[in-house]
């Protein structure tokens, strides 16, 4: 059979044989050059023709079959399930992003400097439930990286390297509010690298934290009385960004396969589909695609906050919602490096679609006449473009990946009669429903404190009055403190049950 692959000019692009044989396959289904019901070689011929290991093959063919891109038929083949364009509607006109009063304003540079708008630092970012308790020795809780792997030395050095440039042209990039561009397109060839998006710098702004791009977002976009898509449990600083800029939110449920669509009658989603915040649900491709046609049709924005796929424990990452948005410009992209470096640099990043670029400059640059931390955003740049930060993570992924791993196990074999699991591949917590009603939750989480372990409460993200869920965070703990931890869960569980 003649089978035309692009795989080695995309070897040139990424590190690795898998990376590679993935993004020439999966682009060449969305550009409909591999259609719909087309068989694909076997994983032994695949292999064969370009060089590679059926594992390798295989590796990449199952990544797609559960991206449903593809089928494997028993005894037939591999087939392409997915038709590029298949979810367009012809009748459905593009429709034009609309800004709030407030957005318009400040993109045309006509508002009135009387203090009356509502600042983004004035929204604490949702973290976890603090409530430390006497006596307390072990805490699962979420939003706590590990620090003693972080290669302080280097990273002190590529500072004070950047102090000295700075000092040398103290006025080069005073007034780019959009952020240093050496760090832009190093997030750029990062993320063409490692998530599949191909943003040029020019979309990529930098913001001091993601909940900073939320609350800007926010402002640009929804103006008094708009309702607002919110995913319900989820991070509640979206919920106060919304009623600050006087928006109404409206709580969409979650199941397991993440966000359940519907056809809201609003401009603005917010959601984590590549993980869902905090159950870890992953949003399925036809999810995805329902996603898209109802934005299409609204004429509304999707916010994709991806917050931590940089840590999956097994396969490869899921790809952005993002990546998808091949024609519409729908989506803005949210990715931030508080989960992957020092949690203290507030550093995160934005990819807007062309039609928002303008008014979220305007309105960062409001906020910022001269952008703040652009020390820590040189010495990022610095540590990306060396390579320190790539193998930064991988050392992080084998560390992260060896507790998920190991927490998981022991809270399926010990805690499974109390909670019932959300399976999970990737991230730096766990996700648990309670099995029975709130109260004994409540009683078992007061024993648990007692003796001297505790968890992040999901009550704090918005779940529902009915149900009661907890959040395991590992990264901060070592192995030994993890045992530990579920030990003393399941002896409160004993003492409770005898």
């Amino acid at each position: 059979m003649e089978f035309h692959l692009p795989y080695h000019s995309y070897r040139t692009r990424y590190a690795s044989k898998y990376a590679a044989l993935y993004h020439a396959l999966h682009d060449e289904i969305l550009a409909n050059r591999l259609k719909l019901h087309t068989k694909l070689l076997s994983s032994r011929e695949l292999a064969a023709l370009f060089g590679l290991s059926r594992g390798t093959v295989n590796q990449v063919y199952e990544m797609l079959i559960a991206e449903g891109y593809l089928q494997a038929d028993i005894g037939r083949g591999t087939f392409v399930v997915y038709a590029s364009g298949q979810e367009k509607k012809e009748h459905v006109s593009r429709k034009e992003i609309r800004l709030s009063a407030w957005g318009m304003r400040v993109r045309d540079g006509d508002w009135v400097g009387q203090g009356q708008l509502q600042g983004q630092g004035q929204v604490q970012v949702q973290g976890q439930v603090q409530r430390q308790g006497q006596g307390r020795k072990i805490s699962f809780a979420v939003g706590r990286p590990q620090m003693n792997e972080f290669p302080r030395e280097l990273w002190n050095r590529g500072m004070y390297e950047q102090v000295r440039r700075m000092t040398e042209s103290p006025e080069e990039e005073a007034y780019i509010a959009e952020g240093h561009y050496a760090l832009r397109e190093a997030i750029a060839q990062h993320l063409r690298r490692m998530r599949g998006i191909d943003a040029p710098p020019e979309r990529i702004v930098i913001v001091n934290g993601s909940m900073q791009a939320i609350a800007l977002l926010t402002q640009v976009l929804v103006n008094e009385g708009d309702p607002v898509i919110l995913e319900r449990p989820g991070y509640q600083g979206v919920s106060r960004a919304v009623l600050a800029a006087g928006g109404v939110p409206v709580h969409a449920a979650v199941d397991g396969q993440g966000l359940v669509p519907q056809p809201w009658n609003a401009r603005l989603l917010f959601v984590t589909p590549s993980r869902q915040f905090p159950t870890g649900a992953v949003l399925g491709l036809e999810r995805r695609q329902q996603l898209l046609r109802w934005a299409a049709e609204q004429g509304a924005v999707i916010v994709e906050d991806d917050y931590d796929s940089e840590f999956r424990h097994r396969g490869r990452p899921i790809e952005p919602l993002k990546v998808l948005d091949q024609d519409e410009g729908r989506v803005v992209y949210i990715g931030t490096f508080s989960k992957t470096m020092l949690q203290e640099l507030r550093i995160g990043y934005v990819v807007l679609p062309e039609a928002l670029q303008g008014a979220f400059v305007a309105a960062k640059r409001l906020y910022e006449p001269h952008p703040s931390g652009l020390l820590e955003q040189r010495s990022l740049a610095a540590f990306m473009v060396s390579g320190g930060y790539e193998r930064h993570l991988r050392r992080m992924r084998r560390v992260y990946a060896s507790k998920f791993l190991l927490l998981q196990e022991l809270l399926q074999e010990e805690l499974s009669t109390l909670f019932e699991w959300v399976e999970s591949d990737s991230g730096l917590h766990l996700f648990g429903w309670w099995r029975g009603d709130p109260r004994s939750y409540a009683s078992y989480a007061a024993a648990c404190r007692e003796a001297g372990v505790s968890w992040s409460d999901a009550a704090t993200y918005g779940l529902p009055p009915e149900r009661a869920g907890a959040i395991f965070g590992f990264a901060h703990l070592t192995e030994e403190e993890i045992r530990c931890g579920v030990a003393l869960l399941r002896h409160v569980n004993d003492c409770r049950t005898r």
